[in-house]
């Protein structure tokens, strides 16, 4: 089948490992696909080029809009329906695809509006939603609000990330078009099996330690900075243990300094961001992981990408974490919220070695049965008339 994947994001962080991950396996599955980004933005090509402390580089556009003060900004995304229709309706007139598949964006109407119009079937992927916290606020909610009912609506069919999520919307806006629960998922590349973890510990000095990892924004809503300082006077609880934190964000600088004060450069690793075809790398090296906290509804990426890697996490239980972990199965919950728990829980399991393993084990055989693009492929194709046709 053709298909057309729009979406209205840069695609430079999380969102790009996404739509990689969606094309590519569409792709794998023998279907044609086209992608139709933002302008300029090319997610296809995965990030590495530049340095991994710079951060992408964005054109006059994408600056100009997001510096734009509330309101005007969210007219900013209404009225990119306007330049949606024209590429949308440009690509309809060319060559006709058999089904649109675009990442759900506020106030876009536009491509369900003009793929009902045309008779084609539209799959929307929910991300993101005008009824759920978010970072940025919204001041237009109300119209937020009823054009998404209106878009969740008459879709052909909906990709949710989480069954709370799922649930959420249909609380808020009733009956939906037709939909499947389709959390994160990883590639072939998050394999243990593609790499020599004693020499990757080694040559990051970090033979013989016990390693405990996160990778992700340092950013509140994970947790991270909270972590570590909860951590820092208690690391001495685990003499072998080593914290190995990759990523960067707003909180990153003051964690480094209060670690440098402490002089604990050599128990808590802060390397940075890296280029995310190096994350399974660093993930090769970790024992187990950790996730301090997450939130709701959201699938965290990095859970799913830890997890393939046979590093089972300790997690808050957020109901879409719960989807993923079983309790001393495929990983390890404490309640939401409790940093003293997750403390505890990261500082008990640095003495169970036999325990790691095996539940690191299930985490990755899990992985590897259940959560691979190929699954969120084949479940975004049953929700085609026809129920997904071969390629």
């Amino acid at each position: 089948m053709k298909v057309l994947f729009h979406h209205r994001t840069r695609g430079e962080h999380v969102e790009g490992v996404h739509i990689r991950g969606v094309v590519g396996a569409l792709r794998e599955l023998g279907h044609e696909v086209e992608v139709l980004s933002f302008p300029g933005a090319d997610p296809e090509r995965e990030p590495g080029a530049a340095a991994p402390q710079a951060p992408p580089r964005r054109g006059l556009l994408p600056r100009l809009v997001t510096r734009l003060p509330g309101v005007l900004f969210e007219l900013a995304e209404l009225a990119w329906n306007a330049v949606t229709w024209w590429r949308v309706a440009g690509r309809l007139r060319r060559a006709r695809p058999d089904f649109i598949y675009e990442r759900y964006a506020l106030f876009l109407f536009a491509t369900v509006w003009l793929a009902r119009r045309r008779g084609v079937p539209v799959i929307l992927e929910i991300n993101d939603s005008a009824v759920v916290e978010r970072v940025r606020p919204l001041y237009l909610k109300r119209l937020a609000c009823r054009i998404e009912r209106w878009t969740l609506a008459n879709a052909t069919g909906l990709v949710h990330i989480s069954s709370r999520f799922k649930a959420t919307l249909e609380a808020a806006h009733g009956a939906l078009a037709p939909g499947v629960v389709s959390p994160n998922a990883v590639d072939g590349r998050f394999d243990p099996s593609r790499f020599d973890r004693e020499a990757l510990r080694t040559a990051r000095g970090l033979a013989g330690r016990v390693v405990c990892g996160h990778v992700g924004v340092f950013a509140h809503w994970h947790g991270v900075a909270g972590f570590v300082r909860a951590m820092i006077d208690r690391l001495h609880e685990a003499p072998d243990l080593v914290l190995l934190l990759v990523g960067d964000g707003r909180e990153l600088p003051a964690v480094r300094e209060e670690v440098r004060g402490r002089g604990l450069q050599d128990r808590i690793l802060l390397p940075g961001r890296v280029p995310h075809a190096q994350v399974p790398e660093w993930l090769a090296c970790m024992d187990y992981g950790v996730l301090p906290d997450s939130n709701e509804y959201g699938s965290p990426m990095k859970l799913f990408e830890q997890m393939a890697m046979g590093v089972a996490v300790v997690a808050p239980d957020y109901d879409p974490v719960a989807e993923v972990i079983r309790e001393g199965v495929t990983g390890w919950l404490f309640p939401r919220g409790d940093l003293a728990a997750c403390v505890d829980r990261v500082l008990a399991l640095a003495g169970r070695d036999e325990e790691r393993r095996r539940v690191g084990a299930a985490a990755q055989a899990y992985i590897t049965a259940e959560r691979q693009w190929r699954n969120n492929a084949l479940q975004l194709l049953s929700l085609l008339p026809e129920g997904g046709r071969s390629g």
